[in-house]
């Protein structure tokens, strides 16, 4: 069950010439690969790219009436190693996954792809998740092109430009025969616009006529002696005609051209917010017409030297608009101009930041650095943005003290069932008194590093929460390491690299498996230990009949997490347990955001009906509270909070639980767990209540009144007094 459907806007796919379409990016870039008749698509779902991955799974209908065939790759390294189909076929392959941790992954297919060549275009579609907003860490993606020299396309934000790029990513590919990677950043993704929509392709050539009449090329296999030439023919025949379908096709684009003896290259993707710089400063409209020359390099790599000669020859000085570092760009710039002896001054990371997101702000005082220096006629403005932060005027000066602003990390959601699992071993390391090293893995259990948590030292990759923790391992140690992985990370690469090799070396570790039925933290995709029935994919293959198959003898599934006291229990026998190798807990429980999308409209649905319906709510009694605070310190629930105390005699301030509660009962489940706590009371809001409901209340209503009549009398006599 994924985060969101798109049933609906799939329908657009179908449309054919001349139609003109108004979509988001993403469904932009489905119809491309359709239009451009592509033969096969994988790929790893993540952010940005995530919705890719569901669009395509909602249009499979489509997909099969032109003979394309889809799949959820396991991996960024599955999805890699499928384009080798391209390679001595005439099918055009795509995959995508987000970059650089998708590039990580998947390196090894992709590198001995580019040594070998493609005869069908191959196209990687790259989710650019860069900036203080991702959940990466920061490098790029054209260190990857570079290395293995394959061509880095770069569009602008522009829905038109997106679909060109994807139909001349597959001709760019087939004409070098050379794999290339389209790059789109996270507001590409999710732009909307318009675009003349063509007629879908059915492919020339179909899995099922490649499967049926095999081929095989020796020199496109990489092994020596062929994968010495392989080289050879990258710099001599891939290169040039690389180069040359750039040049004829126009794909990088000169706007003003001879406006001025300056001027700015900047990274396609980077476009629209060059460009609302220069509107603010007073040097361009919203619709680009601007009197500064721009060279806009919808191909990043290869740089294309004439090109970039033709535009700095007889320019005073030009600006490089390249985010992020290294300034690979630059440099390569540099050298080409240097070379040619062209005197233009090259600026770049001396005027625009050296690393970190170029945002509108980072960019537009950069530009007005480098035009006030070379072209100050042409500022015709000075936003309040320029101002110094501590400036009054500027949108950026601090408006409170930022110490009385709590920082606010992120956490797991209201109702998460991953709450109480790190609630129970957190108890779980009080109780025997030791504290442990623990590996963390990627996956909203990571945010158990954050308050009031504090559990884990380091994150390795995905699924890599059990290998980050493998050097650990001493048989003269009095406690065991503890490793964290989700079932997303285990079904992605944890079983091999972690389970497997903790049992081949017989590593002293407590691996928690957290089983929230979904790939949860990339949309909540199906797993293979999903308990959904797909249709069309294979599930319901338990984690821990995994482990057991590559050699894990003690193994525990726990089937629900909310029961703090049974799941502390169990990570104190783990961790107290004297069996060699690695022990393992599958702490199962279904993500509760996935568990609303699935419930949500039955229980809409009865509600219409008129059918009668319960839900929980959980509060805590003011009077009772002691205000210890115990219920929070350990839970850390958005919806548990505090209050001031009603009692003008007490000054503690007690626990209370506002609006946002989903009824999971882990606040009271903690607290009784770690000491016992009758403050917290459970109510059942009956929506369409029944007849029974309404007399069961009559009665408890009279029930409660007569047990409190003693108590108002005797309140009555002292208020009397």
């Amino acid at each position: 069950m994924a985060e969101r459907s798109f049933a609906h806007e799939v329908r657009q796919l179908r449309h054919g010439a001349g139609t003109t379409l108004h979509v988001e990016g993403i469904l932009a870039v489905t119809k491309a690969l359709l239009q451009s008749g592509v033969a096969y698509v994988g790929g790893y779902q993540g952010a940005p790219i995530s919705h890719l991955m569901d669009v395509l799974g909602d249009a499979r209908e489509i997909l099969q009436e032109l003979d394309v065939y889809f799949e959820n790759s396991a991996s960024e390294a599955t999805a890699a190693a499928m384009l080798a189909a391209s390679v001595h076929y005439p099918l055009r392959g795509a995959i995508t996954f987000k970059s650089t941790v998708g590039l990580n992954v998947a390196s090894d297919g992709l590198a001995n792809l580019a040594s070998g060549g493609v005869t069908g275009g191959a196209l990687v579609i790259l989710g650019e998740d860069y900036g203080e907003g991702s959940s990466i860490m920061q490098e790029r993606s054209h260190a990857f092109a570079m290395k293995s020299q394959m061509w880095l396309l770069d569009p602008r934000p522009n829905i038109a430009a997106i679909v060109d790029a994807v139909e001349t990513g597959f001709e760019l590919s087939e004409a070098s025969n050379t794999p290339v990677m389209l790059q789109l950043r996270l507001r590409s993704c999710h732009l909307t616009g318009s675009f003349t929509a063509k007629d879908n392709v059915r492919p020339a050539t179909t899995i099922k006529d490649a499967i049926e009449n095999p081929r095989r090329d020796l020199s496109r296999i990489v092994l020596p002696p062929a994968s010495f030439l392989h080289e050879q023919e990258k710099i001599n025949a891939r290169l040039p005609a690389a180069v040359e379908f750039v040049r004829e096709r126009g794909l990088n684009e000169v706007f003003a051209a001879d406006a001025a003896d300056v001027g700015i290259i900047v990274q396609g993707g980077l476009y629209n917010t060059l460009n609302r710089g220069l509107e603010l400063l007073g040097c361009s409209d919203a619709f680009g017409d601007t009197d500064v020359p721009l060279y806009v390099m919808n191909v990043t790599y290869p740089v294309i030297e004439s090109e970039i000669l033709d535009f700095c020859r007889g320019k005073r000085a030009v600006l490089m608009v390249e985010e992020g570092q290294p300034d690979y760009i630059e440099q390569n710039l540099h050298a080409i101009l240097r070379r040619a002896d062209v005197p233009t001054a090259l600026h770049g990371k001396d005027m625009l930041p050296v690393g970190g997101e170029y945002t509108t702000t980072a960019v537009t005082r950069g530009l007005s650095r480098f035009l006030t220096r070379y072209l100050p006629d042409s500022v015709g403005g000075a936003p309040a943005l320029l101002l110094p932060d501590d400036d009054p005027g500027s949108p950026f000066a601090p408006r409170v003290e930022p110490k009385s602003v709590h920082a606010r990390p992120p956490g797991l959601c209201t109702g998460c069932p991953e709450r109480p699992i790190f609630s129970a071993l957190k108890l779980a390391e009080r109780e025997t008194g030791k504290q442990h090293h623990i590996s963390a893995d990627i996956g909203c259990h990571l945010f158990s590093i954050n308050e009031p948590f504090n559990l884990g030292a380091t994150t390795m990759g995905y699924g890599l929460g059990s290998a980050g923790a493998a050097a650990l391992n001493s048989a003269e140690a009095d406690r065991a390491t503890i490793a964290v992985m989700g079932d997303g990370g285990f079904w992605h690469n944890g079983l091999t690299s972690g389970v497997g090799n903790a049992v081949f070396n017989e590593t002293d570790q407590v691996l928690l498996v957290v089983d929230n039925a979904y790939s949860a933290a990339t949309g909540g995709q199906d797993l293979l230990s999903s308990t959904a029935d797909n249709p069309i994919r294979s599930t319901r293959h338990p984690i821990e009949r995994a482990v057991r198959g590559v050699g894990v003898q003690w193994v525990r599934t726990v089937t629900d997490t909310y029961n703090v006291g049974a799941l502390k229990k169990l990570f104190v026998e783990a961790l107290t347990s004297k069996d060699r190798g690695p022990k393992v807990i599958v702490a199962q429980s279904e993500c509760q955001l996935n568990r609303q999308r699935r419930v949500r409209p039955e229980t809409d649905r009865k509600i219409k009906e008129g059918r009668r319906v319960v839900r929980q709510r959980f509060g805590v009694d003011a009077d009772t509270c002691t205000g210890d605070h115990a219920c929070i310190r350990v839970s850390g629930c958005p919806s548990l909070t505090i209050k001031a105390n009603p009692d003008p005699m007490r000054t503690d301030p007690v626990a209370t639980v506002i609006d946002g509660c989903v009824g999971c009962g882990v606040c009271g489940t903690n607290a009784h767990a770690a000491a016992l706590c009758p403050s917290f009371y459970r109510t059942d809001v009956v929506v369409n209540e029944t007849r029974r409901d309404r007399a069961v209340a009559k009665a408890r209503g009279a029930w409660i009144r007569l047990l409190t009549r003693p108590v108002e009398r005797r309140a009555a006599k002292f208020e009397a007094a």
